[in-house]
């Protein structure tokens, strides 16, 4: 296969296994879905969804959240992991939604990469999944099937990102980033990894991975 049918046949493939799409991130707004984001750094998104329902029933929007002190937060994050960190973010995060932007979650990437603990990846997952916006978010598992695939070199998130954009459609960054997320957890996982059951990779991926596991010669 040539890159362009290796392409066609990723997304395909993807569709066929997830035609519709589960948001990992249990959320009911923007604001929620942009704090679960904060929560899951370095964290698991089922930890994730275990805390913010305890989370949001004492502040669900940025008007409460101020109202609570950063220990406060912190206390009921703790099980996710970088509760100092977190908890100052969302707390202060919370202050300049309400200072800045009227209480509401802004709608581009520079404003919303100016808020505390934000990163590119979260904006970006805040865009994709709250307005609809094209983008790429990568992690880990993207990070890992783009490599296998061949469809990047592996050496950062940032080139990832930036090759994912360049080869797959526009039009379908949103849901295959949300697919290639799913497929990594099912199918292509970093340990315990089992090739027989990895369609994609063992069709497409790169000679290496291939020949190392019995399939190319």
């Amino acid at each position: 296969m040539n890159k362009a049918e290796k392409v066609s046949f990723v997304i395909n493939t993807l569709e066929k296994l997830y035609p519709t799409i589960p948001i990992p991130l249990d959320h009911k707004d923007p604001y929620t879905l942009l704090i679960a984001v904060l929560l899951s750094a370095q964290s698991t998104d089922v930890r994730v969804n275990k805390i913010t329902p305890l989370l949001f029933e004492r502040a669900d929007n940025p008007t409460d959240m101020v109202k609570l002190s950063v220990s406060e937060i912190r206390e009921i994050i703790k099980p996710v992991g970088l509760s100092p960190m977190k908890a100052k973010g969302i707390h202060g995060l919370s202050e300049i939604l309400l200072e800045k932007h009227g209480g509401n979650v802004p709608k581009s990437f520079e404003a919303l990469e100016e808020l505390p603990a934000v990163g590119h990846k979260t904006a970006s997952v805040v865009m994709a999944q709250a307005f609809g916006v094209p983008a790429f978010p990568v992690d880990t598992h993207i990070h890992r099937l783009m490599y296998r695939w061949g469809f990047t070199n592996g050496k950062n998130v940032v080139q990832t990102e930036r090759d994912a954009k360049r080869i797959f459609p526009k039009e379908k960054w949103n849901d295959l980033h949300l697919q290639i997320i799913w497929y990594g957890r099912e199918y292509s996982t970093a340990r315990a990894w089992d090739i027989d059951k990895d369609v994609i990779t063992r069709t497409i991926g790169r000679k290496s991975l291939l020949k190392k596991h019995g399939y190319f010669c």
